[in-house]
């Protein structure tokens, strides 16, 4: 039996559990069977990642290393979080219906992104958003749950269409529905330049509104209010997607207008994603608030042709962000008083972590191949070692926390090298690495990021009408409207009342 059929044979037998649990005579200690049915397919995925040589073909569906890793990558979130809802959402009315819905979620993102027939693609990752934006708004009686999950809807809603329509157009266009057909040089040759930038512009619409990237921010900052599991779920292939959809296409994609406007809308979400991530005080909202601005990011290394790099990004930080989210409730931290002397020695050790970032930084652009994305991915290399520094190592007041801390470093930083190396070698050759953008172009995005970086710095400190004017901004970007926002539970009391008038 080959690996892609055992695959999609557990896929079902998840599918199949996650619906028996919608049925109220079957137990909820069933649930705990329905989990060990999810490990199923995650783990054919792997085999399938590890065994499966080139590409395999099986009805519509393109099994490749990409859509192996992808599938992988969803369908552990799904059962991270599924397992974590056990405890977590007992006692909801709705319990059954979240794993039923979770599991649907993360099967039709899976099938989406592994098909190679436009029409399947299109179906299974409108069922995706569908299923999300119910998720969203599961709890009925709570009114600004249903007001983010309308929000939600509509901006989906458009994604999905600017979708559908530039699939439609690719294949009216090329007279082919499979994508292995229609993105051979032969197929986009028939293509005029008009169709080329149009059909780009449709997919960056429904890349970017689901990676939440200004102006389209808004439905992730009102989600918030969904239980922090659904929250985790988002970045299982949904935030992220656009990173697989610009691969996927990236034949069509290249060197063609719309990376520019790409490059252009992900840069400014970068800026305005930290800033709102700076501003709040709302712990989930400081977690979006990052997600907007590292989407971004994830969309730049797109816009420049580094799709190894993007995967590799969207993988990572969705792992990475679900962990944070389902950690959400312990977020609060005391935090021992700061004397004169611990901050002058902090400053030190955090001024010795910004050169050793700075060094680490400049080694890696000098031993690179010379593509432009390098010089980003360097400048990022290099700050991300500052930071950690200052939270692992110069934070601590002792001696031993400070080597316990580096070690922690120097470990995280073997397993980044290794993962990112294991990546790039399973990728190569499935995703067209060939295009890259002119190096001015990456000169010119890391200037404008240093400059935004510097004159906010600047601003912040000045203490001046103009550094108030933004973070008000900033604040109001964040912020959730009234009708997305209540101070107190309020649906919980009215529940609490229906419940004694009925007794």
């Amino acid at each position: 039996m080959s690996w892609p059929l055992l695959f999609l044979i557990f896929l079902g037998l998840s599918l199949g559990s996650g619906l028996c649990i919608l049925h109220p005579q079957v137990p909820l200690r069933s649930i705990r069977i329905h989990i060990g049915m999810l490990a199923l397919a995650p783990i054919a995925a792997l085999l399938g990642l590890i065994f499966s040589k080139g590409d395999y073909f099986l009805g519509a569906l393109h099994f490749d290393s990409l859509s192996w890793l992808w599938s992988l990558f969803v369908l552990t979130i799904g059962l991270i979080v599924q397992r974590y809802c056990v405890h977590y959402l007992l006692g909801d009315k709705s319990y059954r219906k979240y794993f039923a819905l979770l599991t649907i979620t993360t099967s039709a993102d899976a099938l989406a992104w592994l098909s190679d027939d436009v029409r399947l693609l299109f179906i299974g990752w409108g069922l995706t958003l569908f299923c999300l934006t119910v998720l969203i708004g599961l709890r009925k009686e709570w009114k600004v749950a249903q007001h983010a999950a309308k929000v939600s809807r509509g901006y989906l809603l458009a994604s999905l269409l600017a979708l559908g329509l530039a699939l439609f157009w690719l294949a009216y266009s090329t007279g082919e529905w499979r994508l292995s057909t229609i993105l051979t040089p032969d197929t986009l040759g028939l293509l005029t330049g008009y169709e080329k930038t149009g059909i780009n512009l449709l997919l960056l619409v429904s890349a970017l509104i689901p990676a939440a990237q200004w102006p389209t921010h808004r439905w992730l900052l009102d989600s918030v209010v969904t239980p922090t599991p659904i929250s985790a779920v988002m970045h299982a292939g949904i935030v992220n997607a656009g990173s697989i959809m610009l691969a996927r296409f990236s034949p069509l994609f290249n060197g063609d207008l719309a990376q520019i406007i790409l490059l252009v809308i992900a840069g400014l979400s970068v800026l305005i994603g930290t800033g709102i991530m700076l501003v709040q005080v709302d712990y989930k909202r400081q977690l979006v608030g990052s997600t907007i601005a590292q989407m971004g990011f994830m969309l730049v290394q797109c816009a420049l042709g580094a799709y190894l790099a993007a995967i590799t990004h969207a993988v990572l930080h969705g792992l990475f962000k679900s962990t944070l989210f389902l950690q959400a409730g312990s977020a609060a931290k005391a935090k021992a008083p700061v004397t004169s002397k611990t901050q002058a020695a902090s400053v030190i050790w955090t001024v010795a972590g910004g050169a050793l970032g700075t060094l680490i930084g400049l080694g890696l652009w000098l031993t690179a191949k010379g593509e432009g994305y390098q010089l980003i991915s360097a400048l990022l290399l290099g700050w991300s070692i500052a930071l950690a520094w200052a939270q692992l190592v110069a934070a601590h007041p002792t001696a031993t926390g400070k080597i316990a801390g580096f070690f922690l470093l120097v470990a995280g930083g073997l397993v980044f090298k290794v993962v990112h190396t294991l990546f790039y070698n399973i990728l190569q050759g499935t995703i067209d690495s060939d295009f890259h953008q002119p190096f001015i172009l990456s000169i010119i995005v890391l200037v404008v990021l240093l400059v935004a970086i510097v004159c906010g710095t600047w601003l912040i400190r000045r203490n001046n009408k103009l550094s108030f004017a933004l973070y008000l901004w900033l604040v109001r970007l964040g912020e959730p409207k009234k009708r997305l926002a209540e101070s107190h539970p309020n649906y919980l009391a009215q529940l609490l009342t229906k419940e004694g008038n009925y007794q």
